[in-house]
């Protein structure tokens, strides 16, 4: 019997508790058994008990396996506190539930939690409202906004094909610089936001109370950080006394963290371990703090998506004051370094490092105001998530950075105003205004007059074009007669004119050639016969 996810949202816990009793209600195997020479029927021992019920927790996706028979039999007192089971003669309340052979059986109805019913979803969100670029105070700017000059000819007949409506009339707006208040502002609206958007809410009302939270919190855990993305504080006094830190560098660095100055002897790692132990059970509220206990019960509903969970967490933890923050990295990459190194000798003599660390530590990271009956349970299965994903839950989400960076960037923008329109209608302006509203008639006009120059000038500089050979001339000039013949006319109104855009070619003088006048017509040669004397 695996039951159904508890997903995020209120009342997390009371749902998984009333979902618990269900399922170990009606799974739970009861027959006869004797004790003091009588028989009970439909009944059970603790260790049956035990056994079934750990079976359950172990197998139900809502827990999982890392959940221990101690705190299996803790649940089941609990149980036995709340009436859920009672003893055989009736008894519930101050009995201590015992994990032997005792008998132990189910009331004719076993108490189910209420869960309260949630008010429908109001007009308006928990969440402050993200300020708009209209938000802000805006400064007097001068009537007249300084025109780009006309284009030309060349730059007017790229464009004179595209069709363009009427411009209505707009003005240059700026805003005052944000002052850091606004900023912080900001920085709270859209987180918040972005984790009601990741956790899928509707609201984030009955898991987080926005007023609780602090912006400049926010702002320092995303800035105020050293190379390794840990939290640095202003204010010494907060941070870990000294000789915690120096335990905890001692075993996270094992054997190479250990300072010379302090001796070595057997069971010298224990000690350091149980130092550092009591220091954090010590502290007056876990280091997620009790009025984040909701929003985190509530991610655990996310486990099954790995990448999911791990942003809301990383949204999560930025929400904490710096100096718990700061706390729970250095904690968190102590457990991590101890679980991964195989050089320190165990620190427990019957379980695991990884078991001791997720015992020893949940307490102290997730645990309610008031005691939930399931919170040791809850707390084991949010720092197991924790320590397998620690290199990157405790990370500032970048695409929340991002878009909170962009954002402030739009809102340090001038914009253009048109009139009656809004002016952050879009996350950019305009990249090219005309402020002045013409008719349609001048724009026609304009039209006109704009593209016949530019097509006058194209025939000039035909015409004037001196490395253009004639023939090539009189061909384009052939094409723009056909094109535009109105114009054509206009500038060659006679054959006349036409003609004189080419010169007139000299006339070729022929060679004379010098013949001579023979009277007969030339004869071959032919030898002659001579006598001699």
């Amino acid at each position: 019997m695996d039951g159904k996810m508890i997903g995020p949202g209120p009342y997390r816990a009371t749902k998984l508790w009333n979902e618990t009793i269900r399922l170990f209600r009606g799974g739970m195997p009861v027959r006869r058994h004797w004790a003091h020479f009588r028989s009970y029927d439909h009944s059970f021992t603790g260790a049956e008990a035990v056994d079934f019920l750990h079976e359950l927790l172990r197998q139900n996706q809502n827990f999982g396996p890392e959940v221990t028979r101690y705190q299996t039999l803790q649940l089941l007192r609990k149980f036995l506190k709340n009436h859920v089971i009672e003893d055989i003669k009736g008894r519930f309340g101050k009995e201590d539930f015992e994990d032997n052979g005792h008998l132990y059986r189910f009331p004719p109805q076993s108490p189910l939690k209420p869960v309260p019913v949630r008010p429908p979803v109001r007009d308006y969100s928990s969440v402050p409202r993200i300020p708009r670029w209209d938000d802000y105070e805006e400064i007097s700017m001068p009537e007249k906004i300084p025109m780009k000059p006309l284009m030309n000819s060349e730059s007017w007949n790229k464009r004179h094909s595209i069709a363009i409506g009427e411009v209505p009339e707009c003005r240059l707006v700026r805003r005052r610089e944000l002052t850091p208040k606004h900023v912080d502002q900001i920085w709270k609206s859209m987180t918040l936001t972005h984790l009601q958007t990741v956790l899928g809410l509707q609201s984030l009302d009955g898991v987080l109370d926005a007023k609780l939270l602090s912006p400049k919190h926010i702002v320092h855990n995303v800035f105020g950080v050293n190379k390794q993305g840990i939290v640095v504080l202003k204010n010494k006094t907060e941070d870990l006394p000294h000789w915690v830190l120096s335990a905890m560098k001692c075993l996270a660095n094992w054997p190479n963290g250990n300072d010379a100055r302090q001796p070595m002897y057997p069971g010298f790692e224990r000690d350091v371990f149980k130092t550092v132990s009591e220091h954090f059970h010590r502290l007056k509220e876990p280091l997620l703090t009790f009025h984040l206990y909701e929003i985190f019960v509530s991610i655990l509903g996310l486990l099954q998506r790995q990448s999911v969970a791990v942003e809301a967490l990383q949204v999560c933890c930025l929400l904490l004051p710096p100096a718990n923050r700061r706390k729970l990295q250095l904690l968190m990459r102590l457990m991590a370094k101890v679980c991964a190194n195989p050089s320190l000798p165990p620190l427990n003599d019957t379980i695991g490092a990884r078991t001791l660390m997720v015992q020893t530590f949940s307490r102290c990271i997730l645990g309610s105001a008031d005691e939930v009956d399931l919170d040791e349970l809850l707390a084991t299965k949010l720092v197991t998530f924790m320590i397998d994903n620690h290199d990157s839950v405790l990370k500032v989400p970048s695409n929340l950075r991002k878009s909170v960076e962009e954002h402030l960037s739009h809102l340090r923008r001038a914009q253009i105003k048109y009139a009656g329109a809004d002016t952050d209608t879009s996350m950019a302006s305009p990249p090219h205004s005309f402020c002045r509203q013409i008719s349609r008639e001048e724009f026609e006009q304009q039209r006109v007059s704009g593209s016949q120059g530019a097509i006058v000038e194209l025939l000039e500089n035909i015409i004037q074009d001196k490395g253009m050979s004639i023939k090539d001339k009189k061909k384009k000039l052939k094409q723009f007669q056909r094109s535009h013949p109105d114009i054509y006319r206009r500038r060659f109104p006679t054959a006349e004119s036409e003609a004189a855009v080419f010169p007139e070619r000299p006339q070729r003088l022929k060679p004379q050639l010098m013949f001579l006048t023979l009277k007969k017509p030339f004869q071959p040669f032919q030898r002659s016969w001579s006598f001699r004397a």
